[in-house]
């Protein structure tokens, strides 16, 4: 008895896409409409697989690159929350194993949190190692955003078990650090371990931000995530700042 259209739609959809094109084959010759549909579907979705795999090869081109210099351990490390006026700048190192394909990883800036949520965990899953760094409002207060960043990166490529022999980072080279290290602008779009690392951090941030707004629910850090919205100025100009503002940073608001 041949299967139902909905049958061989629930099939190709369950197909992992590396075996699309082979899956599709099987229904090629059935004149159903419904099927030739869903056909031509698994095989859109397999041209987009392929271009997914390019573009993850031109992601690692990095890390390739400082392979072939005889480094093993790469890792990559951002950040998130430097710009917020409230809660703690947060970031993310991450050792990917060679050829390491997580698809769809990218400047978490460019995901969806859904998107996002999901690769957080295929990218604690899949690598050699990660690591998270948190600095507080009261510590950028006190040693400035910049200094907080670079001790957040710390604390997160300290975290790594093992240890890196390579760094790769968005845009920074980290003081205190004696592993060689390399700063590539817009590196969360350049390499897969910087993009990894950086939805470590976003996502970290996030669910963080989210239980602070249990605590302090009139900023709405839960929608804003500390960052500046007209809701939040106008919550701060109504109660003033709570424990997780970054009291450097409202002054440029006239808020003390």
């Amino acid at each position: 008895m041949a299967q139902s259209v909905k049958e061989i739609a629930q099939y190709l959809r369950q197909t992992p896409p590396h075996l699309l094109l082979q899956a599709a084959s099987r229904w090629e010759s059935d004149q159903r409409s419904g099927v030739q549909k869903e056909v031509a579907a698994a095989k859109k979705r397999y041209v987009a697989y392929e271009a997914e795999l390019v573009r993850l090869e031109q992601l690692s081109s990095f890390e390739k690159e400082a392979r072939t210099k005889d480094f093993a351990l790469i890792a990559g490390t951002d950040e998130a929350g430097r710009g917020p006026l409230a809660g703690p700048v947060v970031a993310a190192a991450v050792i990917l194993p060679p050829n390491c394909q997580i698809l769809g990883v990218n400047d978490s800036k460019q995901l969806s949190e859904k998107k996002r949520e999901a690769l957080f965990d295929e990218i604690q899953e899949k690598a050699i190692a990660f690591g998270i760094g948190v600095v507080s409002a009261q510590v950028i207060d006190e040693i400035n955003i910049l200094q907080a960043t670079y001790e957040a990166m710390r604390t997160a490529i300290h975290a790594l078990s093992p240890q890196p022999d390579y760094l790769l980072a968005d845009a920074v080279t980290i003081p205190g650090l004696s592993l060689p290290q390399q700063a590539i602008i817009k590196g969360d779009a350049k390499s897969i371990s910087i993009a990894a690392a950086s939805i470590l951090a976003k996502v970290t941030r996030d669910r963080m931000m989210k239980e602070y707004d249990l605590l302090y629910p009139a900023y709405g850090f839960g929608q804003n995530k500390g960052y500046v919205a007209a809701s939040h100025i106008a919550a701060l100009k109504t109660y003033g700042p709570c424990p997780i503002h970054r009291r450097s940073f409202l002054k440029n608001f006239g808020i003390e």
